[in-house]
C-alpha cells in the first residue's frame, strides 16, 4: 500500500465562484470537468469530502490522495472548503460556469445551513445528475452531510460516511464547552485581536510562519494554506463554529432513521469533541446501524497524523458498493 501512494497522485487545484463566494476545490484523479468528459469516459461515481471547521481543504490532500489510491484510481475524489475559508492566491484565476454566474446567492452563508446551501449548489452545479456519490463528511462536515440527504433526497449518493462526527450536544462536549464562551461570547475580541496581529503582515511573512509551523508538525501541504492566517477566513471560520455551540444540540434521529443502510458512523476514543458516551448512545438508539468506535486510538484531527489509516478503512467499507459500479 505506501508504494501505491508513493506514486504520483495527480491533484488539481480550482477556485471557483459558488453563490456568489470563492471556494477552493481539490479534485484527485485526471477528471477535472465531469460535463466535459465524454459520457464513455465519464466517472460513474464521485467521492466527496467535506471538511471540519475550518474548512481548509488542503490538509486534506493526504487522505484524498491514500483514498483515490485505495481504491485503485477508479474513481474521482475531491475536497471542498467552506464558504469563506479559502480565498484566492494572488495571480490565480477564478473559473466561472454559467450555472456559477446565475446562481442565486445565499443568506449567511458563512452560517450551519447557509454551508449546507453551499455544498449542494456546488453538487447540482458540477457533478452530473447520473454520477453517482459517496459524501465523506469530517467533525462538522458530518453535520452537513445528513442535512444533504435530508434536503436533496434527490441526490443519488450510495453511501455516506461520518468520521469522527458532531452531530449532536457540540456544547456539552469537553471541547465545546471551552469553545462555547470564546466563539459565542468573546468572538468580536477574537476578530479584533486577529485583524489587528495578522492584517498588516506581508505575505512573505504569513509563508515563512506558516512553513515553520509545518515543519515543527512535520506536516507537508502541496497547496498554499495561506488562509490559515487571513483574518477573513479566520473570522468565518469563529462565526460557523459559534452557530455550531448553538445549533447543534438534538442528533437528527429522523434523518439518521431514514437513511440508515447508507451510513456509517467511525467513533473515536479519544475525541473530546464527541466523547464515546455519544457513541453508546446513537448505538443504543440504532442498534442496527453501521456504527463502529476507534480501535486505534485515532484523534479527531486524523488528516495530520492518519490519513492512511482512515483512507484504508473507509476504501475497505466501500469494497462491496464499488464492485457493482
Amino acid at each position: 500500500m505506501d508504494s501505491e501512494i508513493k506514486e504520483e497522485v495527480p491533484v488539481h487545484e480550482e477556485f471557483i465562484l459558488c453563490c456568489g463566494v470563492e471556494t477552493q476545490v481539490l479534485k484527485c484523479g485526471p477528471w477535472t470537468n465531469l460535463f466535459n468528459e465524454p459520457r464513455a469516459n465519464r466517472p460513474k461515481l464521485l467521492i466527496f469530502i467535506i471538511t471540519g471547521n475550518p474548512g481548509f481543504s488542503a490538509f486534506y490532500v493526504p487522505f484524498a490522495k491514500a483514498l483515490y489510491s485505495s481504491i485503485n484510481r477508479r474513481f474521482p475524489v475531491w475536497v471542498i472548503s467552506h464558504a469563506g475559508h479559502a480565498l484566492v492566491p494572488k495571480g490565480k484565476k477564478i473559473l466561472t460556469t454559467l450555472d456559477d454566474s446565475n446562481a442565486q446567492e445565499i443568506n449567511d452563508i458563512y452560517g450551519l445551513q447557509g454551508q449546507v446551501e453551499h455544498k449542494l449548489a456546488f453538487l447540482r452545479t458540477h457533478v452530473p445528475k447520473e454520477v453517482k456519490l459517496v459524501v465523506i463528511g469530517h467533525s462538522i462536515g458530518c453535520y452537513f452531510n445528513l442535512e444533504i440527504l435530508k434536503l436533496a433526497p434527490e441526490l443519488p449518493i450510495i453511501r455516506s460516511f461520518l468520521l469522527f462526527p458532531t452531530i449532536e450536544r457540540m456544547s456539552e462536549s469537553p471541547n465545546g464547552r471551552i469553545a462555547t464562551p470564546l466563539l459565542c461570547w468573546l468572538r468580536y475580541a477574537l476578530y479584533v485581536f486577529a485583524y489587528l496581529l495578522l492584517k498588516p503582515w506581508p505575505e512573505k511573512i504569513k509563508s515563512f510562519m506558516i512553513r515553520i509551523a509545518l515543519r515543527m508538525m512535520n506536516l507537508q501541504s502541496e497547496f498554499s494554506v495561506l488562509s490559515v492566517l487571513e483574518p477573513f477566513c479566520l473570522a468565518n471560520a469563529a462565526y460557523l463554529g459559534g452557530q455550531e455551540m448553538m445549533k447543534v444540540v438534538k442528533r437528527d434521529n429522523d434523518t439518521i432513521k431514514t437513511y440508515l443502510p447508507k451510513l456509517t458512523f467511525y467513533y473515536g476514543t479519544i475525541d473530546a469533541w464527541c466523547p464515546t458516551k455519544y457513541y453508546e448512545d446513537i448505538k443504543k438508539d440504532f442498534p442496527e446501524g453501521d456504527i463502529r468506535l476507534c480501535e486505534k486510538k485515532i484523534p479527531h484531527a486524523f488528516i495530520l497524523r492518519f490519513p492512511q489509516e482512515m483512507a484504508d478503512m473507509v476504501a475497505d467499507w466501500l469494497k462491496d458498493d464499488l464492485s457493482k459500479i
